[in-house]
């Protein structure tokens, strides 16, 4: 198994408050190949878990192993190497792009301090990243503040497979996205799953979003999970009653245009 993620609890203590435990006792797995969608209303603990798993908040307790090594216990030089393999997409592309280099830059960048190829190579992978995510090559010379969020979101996942990672975590990568761009993002993601085998975590409230990509499912609550298996399983018939309220919280456009337009099909107002 690439990832496994064991009774994990993250707490977190400011002096003179009450201590919050945004992630309650958290269990799953993922391996390579694989996507799992994790689902959720807003601060039910989705990116304190995230942020969890790739590093960047350490966990009160339990345990996160990659490989079977336990992420707890490596030293700094085993720790770099694992933030490495896995990577992270944010919500806020544009906001996670460095204002004031290009994308040239910023691709680049990665490659260097992190000795990926060759300098003779930088130029030409540089080109082929901008490929894999289907950017034209004229967006190298812009900053973020020139390209469109969904262009902003392709370079951010262009840096991360700079890194050839195993696992990238994509939390809410589409939410500030019109629909059509969600689509090309979304196809993006399945591309990349498929032809390179990525195990993929995807963070998101949009059930419709998770049902196109998501192998599994985990549904959060209160900061642990109350409901996981396959998507098909748990979108079509839930057994949770707050499962069942997520997705009778879902818009049924259909029905409302039955309900507009009334048997004739002609608009009743």
């Amino acid at each position: 198994m690439l990832l496994t993620v064991n009774d994990l609890h993250v707490t977190y203590r400011t002096p003179g408050q009450k201590p919050v435990e945004a992630v309650r006792g958290v269990s799953f797995s993922v391996d390579a190949g694989e996507s799992l969608g994790i689902v959720g209303e807003s601060g039910c603990g989705k990116s304190s878990l995230a942020r969890t798993v790739i590093g960047l908040q350490p966990p009160t307790s339990g345990s996160l192993c990659f490989e079977g090594h336990d992420l707890t216990r490596l030293d700094p030089a085993a720790f770099r190497r694992y933030r490495r393999a896995a990577q992270m997409v944010f919500q806020d592309a544009a906001g996670s792009l460095n204002p004031r280099m290009t994308v040239r830059q910023t691709l680049e960048e990665v490659l260097r301090v992190h000795n990926m190829v060759t300098a003779e190579r930088v130029t030409g992978r540089v080109g082929e990243l901008l490929d894999r995510v289907g950017l034209p090559a004229k967006v190298l010379s812009a900053y973020p503040r020139e390209i469109s969020g969904g262009q902003c979101q392709r370079v951010s996942f262009a840096r991360c497979l700079a890194l050839e990672p195993r696992l990238i975590i994509a939390d809410e990568p589409v939410s500030a996205l019109d629909v059509s761009v969600q689509a090309r993002i979304l196809n993006l993601v399945r591309t990349l799953q498929s032809e390179l085998r990525l195990a993929i975590i995807l963070i998101s409230h949009d059930l419709a979003v998770v049902r196109n990509i998501c192998d599994r499912v985990a549904v959060m609550y209160a900061g642990g999970f109350v409901e996981s298996g396959a998507a098909a399983e748990v979108l079509d018939a839930p057994r949770h009653a707050y499962t069942r309220a997520l997705l009778a919280a879902v818009p049924d456009v259909g029905r409302a245009l039955r309900r507009r337009c009334g048997a004739s099909g002609q608009p009743l107002y």
